[in-house]
């Protein structure tokens, strides 16, 4: 064997020529990340995006996504984290001390909820919770010690649309910060940095948040999740934040977002069309009390959704209340004849998925804007709607009997 082999295969001076460019840009993976000399180790810099300097701050390929999720939403600056609930986490650790407090919308999404009841509690940070759809009840609810506002557009599960742009302004008048899930809008259904355009003054939230895993994968097999600000302030005090954390992104992950971006718009028009078809038949449905779906009218914050959004987006949700003479075990049967249909968390991915919920164990009261039963999610995917509804109708079929 050549002893010199093993070195000279490590140590290989041949470089592909530059100049290469493709549909989908090139995927970088390292850890180590080389510098031609000491003086280019100490004076690189990372934190603008103007170098590399370990893998761990970001590479050709990260940085390549973050700007494009900046341009998706309106925004500048943008981090990745290895999920939407971490990048969620990433937001709260950020911006709050022991003795600040935050407040969360009485819908939230349960995963942040549980975070601050668990971890921001231990850390002496207090929460509160909110009304979604009632502005004087989150004025009243502002203290001197909140220090962010959460706000979901629509609420998790019950799908309600808040007055986004009045929580904005009045938190913004308080010197509060604000964070917006925008996880259901995706950059889409409305800028969340200028919910009112063509205004004098721009008005936005301070920061936006996705789970990358839904919309901009699109494919279901991915977990990832974004923050994206305008401020730099802001932006380099979470910057810094997830370094010390450690967080990070697969390549490979990075590699299959940055696929599925360009059809993003495609994927969430179909979904949109479909879901608007199913919910619209199921307001017909006699063993459904309500039907939740903001472009629906009706629905609780239909007006602030038109006011707001794209009137072509509504995105892949709906959820059911199915009327409170059907017992929990019934639900649960109907949901388990369900075929198209599969009992699985999250969406925006091209199967259809489906989950209960027991909203008087998740929630501190019963939300006044709903009809008394059990809520059921569907996330509608991209089959044919014509084939969902029927694996519905016969869903309900089964109930009925």
């Amino acid at each position: 064997m050549d002893t010199k082999a093993p070195t000279a295969l490590i140590h290989h001076p041949y470089r592909p020529p530059e100049g290469f460019d493709a549909t989908q840009p090139g995927i970088f993976k390292a850890s180590s990340v080389f510098f031609p000399n000491v003086e280019a180790m100490r004076s690189r810099e990372w934190k603008d995006k103007s170098a590399y300097t370990y893998g761990l701050h970001g590479t050709p390929s990260s940085y390549i996504l973050e700007e494009r999720l900046c341009t998706l939403e309106g925004g500048l600056q943008c981090v990745l984290a290895p999920s939407g609930l971490a990048a969620l986490a990433l937001v709260s650790l950020s911006m709050l001390c022991a003795g600040d407090e935050v407040l969360l919308p009485e819908n939230v999404y349960e995963p942040n909820k549980s975070l601050a009841e668990g971890e921001l509690k231990n850390w002496g940070i207090t929460h509160r919770f909110y009304d979604p759809m009632n502005l004087a009840d989150l004025e009243a609810k502002l203290s001197d010690k909140t220090r962010l506002v959460w706000l979901e557009a629509a609420g998790s599960v019950t799908l309600e649309f808040p007055d986004l742009p009045a929580m904005v302004r009045l938190c913004r008048a308080r010197g509060v910060c604000t964070a917006l899930d925008n996880t259901w809008g995706a950059g889409i259904a409305f800028q969340p940095f200028d919910l009112l355009p063509g205004a004098a003054a721009p008005l936005g939230v301070d920061i936006s948040t996705q789970a990358l895993t839904k919309y901009p994968s699109g494919g279901g097999d991915v977990l990832m999740g974004s923050v994206v600000t305008r401020d730099p302030a802001l932006h380099m005090r979470i910057k810094l934040t997830h370094m010390r954390l450690g967080l990070n992104v697969g390549a490979n992950d990075v590699e299959l977002v940055l696929r599925a971006l360009p059809s993003i718009y495609l994927r969430y028009k179909a979904h949109d069309a479909g879901t608007r078809a199913l919910a619209a038949w199921c307001q017909g449905q006699p063993a459904f009390a309500q039907v939740l779906h903001p472009a629906l009218p009706g629905s609780p914050g239909h007006a602030h959704w038109r006011s707001l959004c794209s009137t072509e987006a509504a995105a892949c949700l709906f959820s059911v209340v199915v009327d409170a003479r059907f017992s929990q075990a019934q639900v649960d049967a109907f949901v388990d004849a369900l075929r198209l249909f599969r009992l699985a968390y999250s969406w925006a991915g091209p199967v259809s998925l489906v989950v209960p919920y027991n909203l008087a164990r998740s929630r501190g009261r019963w939300p006044a804007q709903l009809a008394q039963g059990t809520v059921v999610r569907f996330a509608v995917g991209l089959e044919d709607p014509q084939d969902l509804r029927a694996d519905i109708a016969q869903a309900l079929a089964q109930l009925r009997a």
